[in-house]
């Protein structure tokens, strides 16, 4: 009790009390601030493995501007450097680049049954309701 009364003024000091098994008390006081320890942060690493932060990808740069995209290829350049090409009269194009079917696929109902294509539809929608079915089943 008398070792309180005698710390009191010390409050907010850094101050160590070592106790005996004897009661007698020892104390100390300390000028620099003591570290506590607690958990340690995690460092984001490069690399692969656990706790890897993900750098966000951005996408390329969309192009809004009505008249480069009515005069060139936009997005067809690959390189770095460079440019997209300009768009060539549509005489300089073949013929067969005009009458490509970019729709919906069809359905088999409207294939002809004596097609290549009717048998490469029905073998992909066959695998594809074999995958749906046993998507939850395990081996």
């Amino acid at each position: 009790m008398a070792l309180r009364s005698l710390l009191n003024p010390l409050k907010g000091t850094n101050l160590w009390v070592l106790h005996s098994q004897s009661g007698l008390g020892a104390c100390a006081v300390l000028s620099s601030p003591v570290q506590v320890r607690g958990y340690a942060k995690k460092v984001a690493v490069k690399g692969k493995g656990k706790g890897v932060v993900k750098d966000v990808l951005k996408g390329p740069e969309v192009c809004k501007d009505p008249v480069k995209l009515t005069t060139h290829a936009v997005g067809v350049n690959v390189y770095k450097q460079g440019e997209d090409p300009p768009l060539k009269p549509k005489e300089e194009y073949p013929e067969w680049l005009f009458h490509l079917d970019l729709g919906p696929i069809k359905k088999l109902s409207e294939m002809d049954p004596e097609s290549h294509e009717y048998w490469k539809q029905l073998r992909k929608e066959h695998m594809w309701r074999f995958n749906r079915l046993h998507k939850g089943k395990k081996f």
